[in-house]
């Protein structure tokens, strides 16, 4: 079965270039592999476009385009006047997807809730370890501290017990590593000891339900005819995996794809003026960094850290990677979010100043690691020639720098552990609109080992963030995050590089795609005109 839906999606894909228009298939170009199938293990674009957004709901979700919250799973909610308990009133008639292995007896309700969240709390849940069971979006957010319990009510209704206020809390619940699972199709598996299946052949409520994947080749998903929400405008939607982005471009131009991500930026101008395409754009909400690992001498030393970012020329990164589609980044906010504190100078560009620095601390002859990624993402259009530029730049000031590079899933893993030789290019698209998504999630104490690259760990930076958490107005949240900036700067455990405009390259025959501030790229209300 499935090596004839990877002939038919060949066919398919052979056959678009003559015919784009008629097919009732919508063809995404993608820059590469999901990790997996289940948002919940991952923190990765790719693999959220290629999960969250076409299988899986959540409880609450974004309109596509913004930053609002909207029903989703939950009809409704209610925050209790001390922000202690949330109240999820939850849809119903909501089906589940079936597979080869798999045909739900019921619809969604409380209990899927509480199988999708207890999984990542409960160290003694029988899924807390199943497919590696790193959950970083859920331990990086400080979760398993936040949420006391998961009380189900009835069949469609569920609270959520905190220990404390969260003020971004239904926010973060429409976040990708809240997509709601089937506990139904999660004991099936485990009974057939099969747990890994609910990761490799994911069951959701989504738009489009998974059909096959052949890794680093194809995705293909049909539309889920059952749909609680507006049907799908396409039949079909695949994933043709194209980490070249001028391969991409060729295949949008061929008609063998009918959207792509994240063009070269040299050649955004000609796409611009070519007559068979069109190019949108938006500020991203982003930010692209190199972390240093500030477990690890002489980048435990914060002095060590500023000299090294007054060593890279940030101009020449956005004159050379981005070709002016961006901006400098001196914060690890984007200027789009709020509370991004403007006064802060950024680090002078100053190659002899950084030398002193580094003699000051009694540095010399350091050898370091960078390490750059091997796919394209919207703060860091091409990893190795920032990287190749960082070379340069610290190699005037006598360090010598190794690029090191991974496939992109072990790179992620990677560069999570605590011990990890060298510092770490990535970056990040806000997934809510809220600056604890950013200073949270990439730099507090909790996300060591997992989303905090970095592995920094400073409790004054810390007790702000954690304080801002709880407040219930952006009024009494902003000043704390503006001072914890100042200590982001003050400390560097981060070289802040750029901030990117998002470009997205289509045929003129496609209806309805709009760019997310959020990074996802969904679309389940994109057409095909005729």
């Amino acid at each position: 079965m499935l090596l004839k839906q990877k002939i038919a999606v060949g066919l398919l894909l052979g056959a678009l270039g003559a015919s784009a228009a008629s097919a009732q298939s919508l063809v995404y170009c993608s820059e590469g592999s999901p990790e997996g199938f289940d948002p919940a293990l991952y923190t990765a674009g790719t693999t959220f476009d290629a999960s969250s957004h076409p299988i899986y709901n959540r409880l609450t979700e974004f309109k596509v385009g913004t930053t609002e919250v909207i029903p989703a799973l939950a009809e409704s909610w209610e925050v209790s006047e001390d922000g202690m308990t949330v109240t999820f009133n939850l849809r119903q008639g909501v089906k589940f997807h079936s597979n080869d292995m798999f045909t739900p007896s019921r619809d969604f309700n409380a209990d899927d809730v509480i199988f999708t969240f207890n999984r990542q709390k409960d160290d003694d849940h029988p899924y807390n370890g199943v497919s590696g069971g790193t959950w970083e979006y859920f331990d990086g957010m400080s979760m398993p501290d936040l949420v006391d319990s998961i009380e189900k009510v009835d069949d469609y209704t569920v609270i959520f017990n905190l220990t404390r206020p969260e003020a971004p809390f239904v926010a973060n619940m429409a976040m990708d590593f809240a997509s709601v699972v089937s506990a139904e199709y999660g004991e099936a598996m485990l009974e057939a000891g099969t747990p890994e299946m609910l990761n490799q052949a994911p069951i959701g409520t989504g738009p489009f339900a998974f059909q096959a994947y052949q890794k680093d080749a194809v995705i293909r998903y049909l539309r889920n005819d059952d749909y609680w929400g507006d049907a799908a405008k396409v039949e079909s939607l695949i994933f043709a995996i194209t980490p070249d982005a001028s391969v991409r471009y060729q295949k949008v131009q061929a008609g063998e794809c009918h959207v792509m991500a994240y063009p070269n930026p040299a050649d955004v101008q000609a796409m611009k003026d070519a007559e068979d395409v069109v190019v949108m754009e938006q500020e991203g909400l982003n930010v692209g960094y190199l972390a240093y690992n500030t477990t690890v001498a002489p980048y435990d030393n914060p002095n060590v850290r500023r000299a090294l970012n007054m060593a890279i020329d940030k101009q020449a990164i956005i004159d050379v990677v981005f070709q002016g589609s961006g901006q400098i980044a001196k914060n690890p906010l984007p200027p789009t979010m709020w509370s991004y504190n403007d006064a802060i100078e950024d680090d002078a560009y100053d190659p002899e100043k950084a030398k002193e620095m580094l003699a000051a601390e009694g540095v010399q002859d350091l050898n370091m690691k960078i390490w750059a990624m091997p796919v394209q993402r919207p703060y860091n259009p091409n990893a190795r020639r920032m990287a190749e530029l960082m070379q340069e730049d610290f190699a005037k000031i006598g360090v010598t720098v190794e690029i090191v590079s991974y496939e992109w899933g072990e790179y992620l893993s990677r560069s999570r552990e605590l011990d990890r030789d060298g510092a770490v290019l990535l970056g990040w698209t806000g997934d809510n609109g809220d600056p604890d998504n950013f200073l949270a999630v990439l730099l507090g104490c909790d996300g060591r080992e997992n989303s905090n690259r970095a592995q920094w760990c400073h409790q004054p930076f810390e007790d702000l963030i954690q304080q801002a958490k709880v407040l219930p107005t952006q009024e009494e949240r902003q000043p704390l995050y503006e001072q914890a900036q100042v200590i982001f700067k003050e400390q560097a455990p981060w070289a802040t590089i750029a901030h990117s405009v998002v470009y997205m390259t289509m045929r003129p025959e496609v209806e309805g795609y709009i760019v997310h501030p959020l990074g996802g790229h969904i679309f389940n209300q994109v057409g095909l005109s005729q």
